[in-house]
This record gives structure tokens, sequence and C-alpha cells, in this order.
């Protein structure tokens, strides 16, 4: 008897389903059928044809498609899930079709047209813990397309899936238009990656709606959102997002309760701003984004010079409705006016919409306006301390015309800042990083940020800048810490990618390669052209053995930076001689000419 052998091939296997699909039929059966048809004909099957997949069965609501390449099998889904999202632009959320596709390579068993195996039982559980309108793929695929598409994928890390023995390593693909995962999920999810809630109250407050007419007003809303940020970050029994992840969600239709689950907050502030003439009117909103209730809603109208005390009755209004145990003591010390001039307060916010360009022209830009601020007002601490940031950007980047003299000019204004107001832990912070990063002046930094956190532990900020200065002094360990403390306070902060290399870099200089080649190959797909990153990446995979992929790192470090040999190596943050040599040692070894 002659033993029937089961005929193995390897494949991409690709699942999807329809979320909610049980909902959608109870709701209109017939229609629902009838669109997911068309859906089918105009959209998915010429896609799945031209990325040469095959059908291999269809139910009710979903498909099991095999492709012979991980490319095709994640380009044919991203080109599916961005043709749905067109699709479903003007469709209400809740009648709207989204798909949930799992991807993964492995190898599978064929029998009469159909596939089996865990290839396909794996590709099926990830399509489980995607989110509706998302691609969940296996770590074994992302091997296969990394650097070979232009898409971004977040760690999910170890998800535990259904009838698989061990965790599986699982990657979210970010399509145009969704935020960053900014950590790795040890447990499946159902529709997005939660960050887990603070032992504080949490909040964020996302971007005011600009009620004015006016798009050259738009940076006055967003300046009230950035001062009123603040003034909330100023409380220790507050746990409060940074700015700069909240305006992610900028002229975007949100689910609060969403938000609130992607940035790891209890509670959401949202309002509008209208400013005609000498008038101004805020109106804000309190949600507990566990239930999307409204906890808490007001109007607050007044003339233009009076929008530092509105600014004020928003945040005092936002304590007592999160926390009414706290004292009026702690909530006077938590708003401070910052000027007394409302045109250099203009001039200041309109340097910080600047500043966060970050481009060479918006930094010039963002400086001449902080200068105007202090020409207007001369004790205006805050100016004087934004303008040392733009300094350390320049010199961060290679900006700098005149470094001896923009250097002496640093060091000027982080003092005077300082000078003026040694209580703002915001002038503290900038000023003490600038210090340190742009004038070298390490112990005086680090003492000006500790201060900066004691006042203010919800400054990502300081807690950034502390990062890099740790790695300055060697301190390791309490670097990594400190960027995966501003990492948590602003997860889709546009300055991830210079977080998540500072923790290489963390982890490089302790000989934990590994780890750093993880890590800097987060910031690349955060920042592709970041230079400092391909470097970690090309000497940590050197040192590891990883010769293929260290090569190819030098390969796309010379393409951003062609003239760079271990001659000329220089790194914009201060190292030590035996640090920087084991860095050139790892390029070194990795292929850099001398």
């Amino acid at each position: 008897m002659v033993e029937e052998r089961a005929a193995r091939r390897l494949a991409a296997v690709l699942a999807a389903d329809v979320a909610g699909y049980s909902r959608l039929m109870g709701g209109d059966e017939e229609g629902t059928l009838a669109r997911l048809k068309a859906i089918r004909k105009s959209l998915v099957d010429p896609i799945i044809a031209a990325r040469r997949g095959r059908i291999v069965k269809t139910t009710g609501d979903g498909m099991l498609v095999e492709f012979a390449s991980a490319v095709d099998a994640v380009r044919g889904a991203v080109e599916i899930q961005s043709g749905m999202a067109e699709q479903n632009a003007s469709v209400p959320q809740d009648t709207r079709i989204e798909f949930r596709i799992g991807i993964h390579v492995g190898d599978i068993i064929f029998d009469d047209d159909d596939i089996f195996g865990d290839g396909v039982n794996i590709a099926a559980r990830l399509e489980g813990i995607a989110e509706p309108g998302g691609i969940c793929i296996s770590n074994d695929a992302h091997q296969l397309v990394r650097g070979k598409l232009e898409i971004v994928c977040d760690d999910m890390g170890p998800q535990p899936l259904k009838n698989i023995a061990e965790p599986m390593q699982a990657w979210r693909v970010r399509l145009i238009g969704q935020p960053p995962s900014a950590v790795r999920s040890d447990s499946a999810v159902s529709e997005t990656q939660a960050l887990s809630l603070s032992g504080k109250p949490s909040i964020a407050v996302l971007p005011f709606q600009n009620m004015s007419g006016d798009l050259e007003q738009e940076y006055f809303a967003d300046g009230i959102v950035e001062e009123i940020t603040t003034a909330l970050s100023r409380f220790k029994s507050l746990f409060v997002i940074a700015r700069n992840s909240s305006f992610t969600y900028k002229g975007k239709a949100v689910d609060l309760k969403r938000v609130g689950r992607e940035l790891g907050v209890r509670y959401l502030l949202e309002g509008s701003v209208r400013k005609a003439t000498n008038r101004v009117r805020i109106t804000a909103q309190l949600i507990d984004t566990s239930t999307g209730a409204h906890l808490w809603a007001d109007r607050f109208d007044g003339a233009t010079e009076d929008v530092f005390e509105l600014q004020d009755q928003v945040t005092t209004s936002v304590v007592g409705a999160i926390t009414p145990t706290l004292e009026h003591a702690e909530i006077g010390r938590a708003v401070l006016k910052p000027t007394d001039s409302l045109d250099a307060y203009d001039h200041y916010m309109r340097g910080i919409a600047s500043a966060y360009r970050w481009t060479s022209e918006a930094t010039s830009e963002a400086l001449r306006h902080y200068y105007k601020a202090i020409e207007l007002d001369p004790k205006f601490a805050l100016a004087h301390a934004l303008a040392t940031t733009c300094y350390a950007w320049r010199k961060t980047n290679g900006w700098m015309t005149d470094p001896a003299s923009e250097i002496a000019e640093t060091k000027r204004l982080a003092e005077r800042a300082v000078q003026l107001d040694q209580h703002d832990a915001q002038v503290l912070c900038w000023s003490g990083g600038a210090l340190a990063l742009v004038c070298s002046d390490v112990d005086a930094g680090v003492a000006l940020i500790e201060r900066a956190l004691r006042l203010n532990p919800n400054l990502m900020d300081a807690w950034l800048s502390s990062g890099f200065i740790r790695l300055t002094l060697r301190d390791w360990n309490l670097a990594v810490e400190h960027f995966a403390h501003a990492m948590r306070l602003s997860p889709f902060d546009p300055l991830l990618f210079m977080m998540q290399q500072g923790t290489a870099a963390g982890y490089f200089f302790t000989g934990r390669y590994d780890e750093a080649a993880v890590w800097s190959a987060k910031s690349i797909g955060e920042n592709p052209n970041y230079s400092l990153a391909w470097r970690i990446t090309a000497a940590s995979n050197a040192f590891l053995g990883r010769q293929e992929q260290a090569q190819k790192a030098i390969v796309r470090l010379r393409q951003i930076e062609p003239a760079l040999r271990i001659a000329t190596i220089k790194y914009p943050f201060p190292l030590r001689p035996s640090d920087f040599a084991r860095l050139e040692e790892g390029l070194r070894k990795a292929g850099l000419p001398e």
C-alpha cells in the first residue's frame, strides 16, 4: 500500500473578513450583500488579480487568498484598504463595510484547490486581531517585505493567537491617516492597540477648532491649546499627554473612545476658539473616554486682553471637574501669566507655530518671532528659552552658519531665561537642554533639567532632553528609561524617531546590540532618512555578525550622507572618546570606508 504524501508549498496567505458583519446584516441584509458584491467586483477582485493572487475560497463575510510573493500580498492588502477608505469617506460609520486583513508567509498544504495548515491558521488569527480597516502581518511576512515597500509597520510584540501554541510576533501596517502605535502590546486586541492608563487622572487636550473664519488665526487657536495643555501639565496629580501627540488628530473626525485608547487617557478636552476684532470666545467640553459621557461644558467670553484669564478659567474648570479636591493654591500656581504684552504674546505663539514645521526656514522664522517678543517684553522668560531651542535644532541638523557666535548667543539666552524665571519648568527644561547640547555645559544643563522634572513630571521635552544628556553622561539605563517616559507622554510625537534612536544608542553603548538594532529599525520606520539611526543599525548588525544587513545599512547611509567616512564622522551630541571609538569600530566592521 503506497502512502499518499500531502502536497506542500511555501506561500503568502491573506485572510480577510468584514468587521461587524452580523450587525450589518441585521440592519440591512439585502443592502449589505449587494454592497459587498459590488465592492468585490469593482475593487477587491481586480486588485488581487493584478497582484497575481488566487482566491482560494470565500465565505459570507470573508475570503482566503494565496500569493506567491509576500510583497504582492502586502501591497495588494494596502491597495484594498486604501480603496475602501476612499469609498467609506462619505458613508456613515455604522453602515460602513470595513475589512480586517491578516497575512502570514509559511508552509501550506494544498489539496483539490484548497489550502490547509498552520500557514493558513496563523493568517486567519492575525486577521482576528487586526483593527477594522487595518492590516496585521506576521514577523515572517514583515522580514520579507521590509525595505521593499514604502510602508511603515508598528511592532505589536508577541501576540497570543487562538489555537497557536506559542505567542507570535506581529506587526501592524500603518496606512495613510493612521497614527503610529507607540508601544508593543502583550495581548491580542480586538480593535486598536491601547496604551494602559496611568495611575493618575489622565487627560489629552485635542486641537481646538478655529471658528474665526480666518486661516491666519489658526496659530492663535493652536496657541490656546498649547497654553491650556501646559497649565494642566503643571499639576503633579495629573498625567497629561504632550501637545505634539494630541495634534496628530488635528483636522480629523475622531472616535473619542478610540482616541482615549490610543493615547491611554481617561479624559479628553475638546473645543473651539473664535477671535474677532478685540473679542475672544473659547468653548470647551470634557469627555470621559471610557463612557463617551460629557462631564462638563462651558463657554468663556472676554476681550482680547483677557485671553490669559480665559485660559485660566478653562484650566481651573477642567481640573475642578477631574480632581475637585485640589487646593486653590495649587490651581493658582498652575496658571501663570507669561507676559503683560499681548503683542509679545502674539509673536510668541507665532514662533511656536513656525517652529513646529521643523524646517531650516521655519526655524529661522520662529527665531525672528521670539526675538520680536523679547524686544516687546525684555523680561519674557519663555521667549528667551524658546529661542535657545531654535539654536539647538540648528546645531542638531547642521544648519548653523556661524557656530561660535550662535553657541555664545545660546548661552546668553539660556542664562537670561533662567535669571528671569527660575520656577517655570519649561524655561528650565529648554534652557538646560540648550546649555548641555549646544554649549556642552552638561553639568549646568542636567541640574536645570532635573529641577524642571521635579516641578513638572508631565513635561515631555524635559524627559527627551534628559535622555540625550544621560547618553553624554554614560548613564545608559537611565537614558533608556527617560526616553520611555517621553514616548509614553507623547506616543505620536513628530520627534518619536529621535526618542527611538536615543533608546537604540542607550542599548548600543551597553553592548546590547540586538535591542539596539530593533530600536534603530523603529526609528528608521518613522523617519527613513535619519542618518543617526542608520549608523546604529549598521554598527549593531556588524557586531552581531549580520554582515549582509550591516552592509545594506551602509549603502543606505551613504545615500543620505554621500561624503561620510570614518574620518569625517561627527555626532550631534557630546560623546566620550571611548564611546565614539566603539561606534567607529562598528561602522568600520560594517564596511564604511576610512
